[in-house]
């Protein structure tokens, strides 16, 4: 019976430690990046960021599978430095943010150098592999903790209806269709 009763112990303890292993963590969006570039009239790689998102980051180091990551971009918030580009990008031809107001990833798997899960733009939703860096956690200047996730993957806009382009007299395409993205994020440890 005590050996029963041990084993018993033993196991709650094992599980009681795992679940509390996973930290939840906010995105801390003033120390935070999501970029992007993408070729221009076949000459250079314009380059652009999204200013308002959130996101939850459930971080167990011990075991990555108990890990997720849930990002909201808000699609309006697409920033090139140039008004004009800026609002054709929100119009129909591009991300119709009127119509789909957000874009969103929900991870699938994540391990120590990978990011798998479903991105969702303009009404699409595709798997995105990203090779990851996951760092920290440490502690922050204050009594908090964080830790930071960068990585970059190159993806097809017209895999999610952004179709929009037009032919150069001199033959190429306006815009590229390869986007590449990056993502360099801080997230801190909720309380």
């Amino acid at each position: 019976m005590r050996k029963v009763i041990w084993s018993l112990v033993v196991t709650l303890g094992f599980i009681t430690t795992s679940a509390w292993a996973a930290d939840t963590y906010q995105i801390d969006p003033l120390h935070s990046t999501l970029g992007f570039s993408i070729r221009h009239m076949m000459l250079s790689n314009v380059t652009g960021q999204f200013d308002k998102y959130e996101g939850q980051i459930i971080y167990d180091p011990n075991d990555l599978a108990n890990s997720k990551v849930k990002v909201t971009i808000q699609a309006e918030s697409i920033d090139t430095r140039n008004d004009k580009r800026d609002g054709h990008l929100r119009s129909g031809d591009f991300f119709d943010t009127a119509k789909f107001p957000t874009i969103t990833f929900v991870s699938k798997k994540i391990t120590s150098g990978e990011m798998v899960g479903d991105l969702t733009m303009k009404g699409v939703t595709k798997e995105v592999s990203i090779p990851v860096t996951i760092s920290g956690p440490v502690k922050t200047m204050g009594t908090n903790t964080a830790i930071g996730i960068s990585g970059s993957f190159t993806l097809n806009r017209q895999d999610y209806g952004i179709n929009y382009n037009k032919t150069l007299d001199q033959g190429g395409l306006a815009v590229g269709n390869e986007v590449a993205v990056d993502i360099n994020v801080e997230a801190d440890k909720q309380k």
